[in-house]
């Protein structure tokens, strides 16, 4: 938890949501002359976390993965 003062919360508003959004801080504290007077946190769930390329180099996908397409669509009853 960190704590910052109103004009800091003021010029860096974005960087500090992107912070607690991101869940690099679980909340923060915005102070007016030095007395604590909000709190910024997320809104429900966990954060999101990074996503995109989190397997990236860790397997290499077969130039023909797409060859059996229509024998699993055949088996699972696409277009009947």
């Amino acid at each position: 938890m960190s704590t910052v003062n109103m004009l800091e919360a003021k010029t860096h508003l974005s960087k500090l949501v992107e912070q607690v959004e991101s869940g690099e801080e679980p909340e923060i504290i915005i102070a007016r002359n030095g007395r604590p007077a909000a709190k910024l946190v997320r809104l429900g769930g966990k954060p999101a976390g990074q996503r995109l390329g989190v397997a990236k180099g860790q397997f290499e996908v077969p130039d023909d993965i797409d060859a059996d397409n229509a024998e699993i669509a055949r088996l699972f009853g696409a277009g009947q």
